[in-house]
């Protein structure tokens, strides 16, 4: 089942929303039960403004991230707020302060829109329920405080929040990305246990929720950061498997079955003389396996689409590359000639040693690498 729907696209980007969202909304329309059909309707409707704001501040992210060359395209509404999906990380500070900053100026911009038609003595500081009557200006005082909390709440220096990427930011430019990250990773989750420990004081469960979502983010955050500068140190050109098992186009799947169960290699060029056909991985041969009884040609099966990558790409540049193509291998050339494959696994595997020999060596131990 897909758990995230998309709901809309525009451009480039797919707007999905999480089946959880729906508790939300249906959780809406029973607070506002008292008040009849109008009133539930007014629930609803308020709830998807508010998400209109969440997306439109997202979306201030995306434009900011595609005017420093980096795409998005996946913004996902989760009844906590939403998020996007960045197809990788920015490098800079700077681009990382601007497009962090992005989503709250959009709020901002919101806010400034909404300040003439607000009344202002029906102002609150939290948004109203099911006691107060739906009316327009009730909307209105609704999305202009919704903004309000989105900016405050956004720009707390909580990383992985807006505020805590900001702080992130600023720290790089003098202290690099890794102890930047470990900063404010440090920060974020002080800030996440603090909101926690209110959340359970007030039997507030949203403010739970949301310092469990900050606290586990700032962790994965980190982890990612820390993967994503190790593998930054080598070039795919030194990590390819040189001595790979290649095949012919006139092999057959019993073959690949027999290289997979006795060199536990799991991918496969299949080459004509020096030239790359395509490639044969080991779901290709379990699909095949399953959909076709007689022992057909690799041809018939290999993908002849595969990903191309230069020996020069970084590890983790790769990484995006074949994520970002929802893939599992690609193949690596020095301009038009193949060296080899090289997958995720083996990226993981890179990573393992790199991690290894960086940990021998913080504990001033001969690694043998």
């Amino acid at each position: 089942m897909n758990w995230s729907p998309t709901i809309l696209r525009i451009g480039d980007i797919a707007i999905k929303m999480h089946v959880s969202f729906l508790l939300l909304i249906g959780f809406e329309a029973w607070r506002w039960r008292e008040q009849g059909v109008s009133g539930m309707m007014f629930g609803v409707g308020l709830i998807l403004l508010l998400f209109l704001c969440v997306v439109l501040h997202e979306f201030g992210h995306a434009l900011a991230a595609k005017s420093v060359g980096i795409p998005v395209h996946e913004i996902l509404l989760l009844p906590i707020g939403g998020l996007a999906f960045l197809t990788r990380l920015p490098r800079k500070p700077l681009h990382e302060l601007w497009i962090a900053i992005a989503g709250p100026l959009v709020n901002v911009l919101i806010i400034l829109v909404l300040l003439p038609f607000v009344m202002t003595d029906s102002l609150t500081y939290v948004l109203p329920g099911p006691d107060v009557t739906p009316s327009l200006d009730t909307a209105l005082s609704a999305l202009f405080t919704a903004n309000v909390m989105l900016v405050l709440f956004n720009m707390l220096p909580a990383f992985p929040l807006d505020g805590g990427r900001v702080l992130r930011a600023l720290l790089a430019l003098f202290a690099g990305e890794r102890t930047a990250t470990n900063i404010a990773t440090l920060i974020g989750q002080s800030v996440a246990v603090i909101i926690g420990v209110i959340g359970v004081l007030t039997g507030n469960i949203i403010m739970v929720l949301t310092a469990a979502f900050i606290f586990l983010s700032a962790g994965n955050e980190k982890a990612e950061t820390r993967t994503r500068t190790m593998l930054e140190t080598k070039l795919v050109g030194d990590a390819y498997n040189r001595h790979a098992l290649t095949l012919s186009p006139a092999d057959r799947t019993s073959r690949v079955v027999d290289l997979i169960l006795t060199s536990y290699q799991p991918d496969f060029a299949v080459m004509q003389g020096n030239q790359l056909l395509g490639i044969v991985t080991r779901e290709d041969v379990m699909h095949s396996l399953g959909q076709e009884p007689n022992d057909v040609y690799v041809a018939s099966i290999m993908q002849r689409g595969f990903i191309r990558v230069p020996h020069t790409m970084t590890l983790d540049e790769v990484r995006n590359v074949i994520g970002t193509n929802d893939g599992q291998v690609a193949a690596v050339y020095r301009d038009q000639e193949y060296l080899g494959l090289i997958s995720l696994t083996d990226i993981a595997e890179a990573l393992a040693v790199i991690d290894y020999v960086e940990r021998q060596k913080q504990l001033g131990q001969p690694a043998n690498s």
